[in-house]
């Protein structure tokens, strides 16, 4: 069968390639009833542009890439999805780089990326950040964990976790106890001063440590250690509530409960941050703040193919994260 090319979808459609190439590249010019009209004759044909002629005639290639610090942490597998789906819906194809958290790595993803003349990039720093520099020329959008100097888009890491805090003071509890991020994270410095808020403490700069703070990985076994640590002490001393700064953290406290004795929510209340899909799959179900991952990715893309104003330096798109409530949180017990 002889390839089909765009003169045919033109032909058949009654259009001109010109047309077919506007309805390819999702020009808002296109009426919505044409679009549906040429949608149809491609589908019908089986056509598929040509990426690597497209890219020539255009000098487009239609490609973004996008850096992770890691693919196996499930919140930023959830947003490299989120953004295929987002750059699909524009035409365009996601081009994955793991810097594994290393600025030297980093800086060769992005050098990789460049030679590969993708057409802009959404990149998660490492947390070695300070050390990088940044092509000049290329759009590059920063996502949760914020750069100063970059245009930034991520969840407002602070009001999200004073919302769930606040949850847990509305059941009652006052000894909330809180685990932290690591202190080189952006994100996690973030959070930490979110709960301070809501706990009504200053934010020293952690210089003054509290006994209900356990600084921590965001993983599960940093999670279940940090749990031990808070949990395995008298009763009349140990939280009745725990804010953990990832819903992996939060699973892994789960566990360190579980191990004491120690029965979520009748003795304790967890919260976890970010909603991933394993928030829903634990018993109890987790309650967490959920962070707007979608539309955080679909930001991302809008702003590198200029369907949506760059965000100013100093003012990064800060979206709104809402609370989920689970099983895993109730009033407390009297000591």
């Amino acid at each position: 069968m002889p390839k089909v090319g765009i003169r045919d979808v033109a032909k058949l459609a009654g259009v001109s390639t010109g047309t077919v190439s506007r309805v390819l590249n999702d020009h808002p010019a296109v009426t919505d009833e044409l679009r549906a009209r040429v949608r149809r004759i491609i589908d019908e044909l089986g056509y598929r542009p040509d990426p690597s002629a497209r890219s020539m005639r255009s000098k487009v290639s239609r490609l973004i890439g996008i850096v992770i610090p890691d693919l196996t942490n499930p919140f930023f597998s959830e947003l490299v999805q989120s953004a295929e789906q987002a750059a699909a819906s524009h035409g365009y194809n996601i081009i994955v780089m793991t810097s594994f958290d290393d600025a030297t790595k980093e800086a060769d993803r992005i050098g990789q990326l460049t030679s590969r003349k993708v057409d802009g990039i959404i990149l998660v720093p490492s947390n070695d950040f300070h050390t990088l520099k940044l092509p000049k020329g290329l759009p590059i959008v920063v996502v949760d964990r914020l750069m100063p100097g970059y245009s930034g888009i991520a969840s407002n890491h602070r009001a999200g976790v004073r919302l769930g805090v606040e949850h847990l003071l509305k059941l009652g509890h006052r000894r909330i106890g809180f685990i932290s991020g690591p202190k080189h994270s952006v994100p996690a410095n973030d959070r930490l001063t979110g709960y301070l808020d809501a706990m009504g403490q200053p934010d020293d700069g952690g210089q003054t440590g509290s006994p209900l703070i356990a600084e921590a990985a965001f993983d599960y076994e940093s999670g279940r250690s940090a749990g031990n640590y808070l949990l395995a002490r008298a009763r009349s001393e140990r939280p009745t509530a725990i804010f953990a700064s990832s819903d992996q953290q939060a699973i892994g406290c789960m566990r360190a409960a579980h191990d004491l004795g120690i029965p979520i929510p009748a003795a304790l209340s967890i919260v976890g941050f970010d909603g991933i899909p394993l928030s829903s799959m634990t018993t109890p179900r987790l309650t967490t703040v959920k962070q707007p991952i979608q539309k955080i990715a679909a930001a991302a893309v809008a702003v590198l193919l200029n369907r949506q104003p760059t965000p100013d330096l100093d003012h990064p798109i800060l979206l709104a994260c809402e609370l989920s409530e689970g099983e895993t949180t109730a009033p407390p017990q009297p000591d």
